[in-house]
């Protein structure tokens, strides 16, 4: 009896991660090569809530950082912005961002320009200091979205 028990929770759980899954909706840079594009999504929707990947300030007629710090954080932010448009978000409805950055005496210059990307509030925020980023950036930023109830 306690296998049968045991075997019919299992299926219960397996169901539930099932129907879980199929409440997700993964967003894709446009255009992305599935073999070719890195392993992950540029952001998940689950339940109205958007998680926005770690995202990068790079050029995209270059693939690469651009020398000028100033240009680097409006290609990150405009970036995140693009991914929030593409799961029919906006800049506002970000609630949390964490923001990697390789050379703290950045943090004024970066928050000039941030500003500029919000209207009435702005999102809780970690601005952390790191040795290192890839592509050499000099800043990362993820976030995370909800999605406003109206529209759920």
């Amino acid at each position: 009896m306690n296998k049968a028990l045991s075997l019919l929770a299992m299926m219960l759980i397996a169901g539930a991660v099932h129907a879980a899954d199929s409440d997700r909706t993964f967003v894709t840079p446009p255009g992305a090569d599935p073999k070719a594009a890195p392993p992950y999504s540029s952001g998940v929707l689950v339940n109205g809530t958007y998680y926005v990947s770690g995202t990068l300030g790079v050029d995209p007629a270059t693939g690469k950082v651009p020398a000028d710090a100033e240009a680097e954080v409006h290609l990150v932010l405009d970036s995140i912005k693009q991914t929030l448009d593409r799961a029919g978000l906006t800049m506002a409805d970000l609630v949390s961002v964490t923001i990697y950055c390789t050379d703290l005496d950045l943090y004024d210059k970066f928050n000039t320009i941030y500003r500029t990307y919000f209207q009435d509030h702005y999102p809780s925020r970690a601005f952390i200091g790191v040795a290192k980023l890839v592509r050499g950036a000099r800043f990362e930023i993820a976030g995370v979205a909800v999605k406003p109830a109206k529209s759920r």
